[in-house]
């Protein structure tokens, strides 16, 4: 039988090893998007006022598309149809799940656009979801209603706090327990004091850029840097076979194991692009108006839909790395 001392080290190697350097296991790009994500035209879970169609309407009415040379995927909501406060149903929009799971990786996700405008909830995360939230949860691009910053959040089963001081650019918020059950707010980093435009319309002014996650049995980490940003490391720029983390600087956020055991808390994820209107965040009024959104939620998403022709993530790649 080897001693704990033995087993912590072998442990603490096994980490060291996974995390660094990786090789790209998926280019996704323009009618890739197709091929590497199934379409949800499920009820929407969040409550948003939405009406996720499948691929063949996506296509249809021009909710997604593709282009190559260059190579860009859209998704969007429908910006010309006038809705009944009545209705059942809410705004036609799209949310897409990866077809692979991921594990330990690295994905890198360049887009040169996302949704903006009053009421929406843009966002593009990883979870488990047949089994949510003991499988974990990862928002690494997520915002309501224009808001200035991107909030990194992890949402989990009973059992991961975070401490208060880590290594990272961005700014823990006051909840440092991921437990969902805890009103489900999670356990945030707000990337306001890291740079600037890192969500909603000032993203889209200064040509986006690229979001990247790192997770590992013992950490995961999320970066962020602007299209013109000269710090943007070449790998990442390139979209090539290989990325090696270690040269990437400091994280926006750091989620590390201290308190939280990554390896069991954290299953398989799919990756999840979606856009969803209103709903259990963006819909509470208090938010919504202080955004200084007009009308109600609801009112305003049914009545004014020339007010989501910015409605869309535009994206020029993800590559996936292991």
């Amino acid at each position: 039988m080897r001693s704990a001392t033995l087993l912590t080290v072998s442990a603490a190697l096994v980490t060291s090893a996974l995390a660094g350097s990786y090789a790209r296991t998926e280019h996704i790009a323009g009618a890739g998007f197709y091929n590497a994500f199934e379409f949800q035209a499920i009820p929407d879970p969040t409550n948003g006022r939405v009406n996720y169609v499948d691929q063949a309407t996506a296509q249809r009415t021009n909710l997604t598309f593709a282009s190559a040379s260059p190579d860009k995927f859209v998704l969007r909501a429908d910006a010309s149809t006038v809705l009944s406060d009545a209705g059942a149903l809410g705004r036609n929009s799209v949310r897409i799940r990866s077809r692979n799971t991921y594990a330990t990786h690295v994905a890198v996700f360049d887009v040169a656009h996302m949704p903006q405008a009053c009421g929406t909830w843009p966002a593009i995360w990883e979870t488990d979801e047949e089994s949510w939230p003991n499988g974990g949860e990862i928002d690494i691009v997520e915002g309501v209603n224009d808001q200035g910053a991107n909030a990194v959040t992890l949402h989990t089963s009973a059992g991961c706090t975070m401490p208060a001081a880590r290594t990272q650019t961005g700014t823990a918020g006051d909840q440092l327990n991921c437990d969902t059950a805890l009103g489900d707010a999670g356990c945030g980093v707000d990337l306001s004091s890291t740079r600037p435009a890192t969500y909603g319309p000032a993203f889209n002014a200064a040509g986006g850029g690229w979001y990247a996650i790192e997770r590992t049995p013992a950490f995961i980490n999320v970066w962020f840097w602007p299209r013109s940003a000269g710090d943007v490391p070449a790998d990442v720029k390139a979209g090539g076979g290989r990325v090696d983390t270690a040269t990437w600087g400091t994280p926006a956020a750091n989620f590390p194991d201290t308190s939280c055991d990554i390896a069991k808390l954290f299953t398989a994820h799919n990756i999840i692009i979606n856009l969803t209107f209103c709903g259990d965040w963006a819909g509470t009024q208090d938010l919504y108006a202080g955004a200084g959104c007009p009308a109600t939620c609801i009112s305003y998403v049914d009545a004014n839909p020339t007010a989501f022709t910015n409605a869309y993530f535009e994206f020029n790649a993800i590559n996936i790395y292991k």
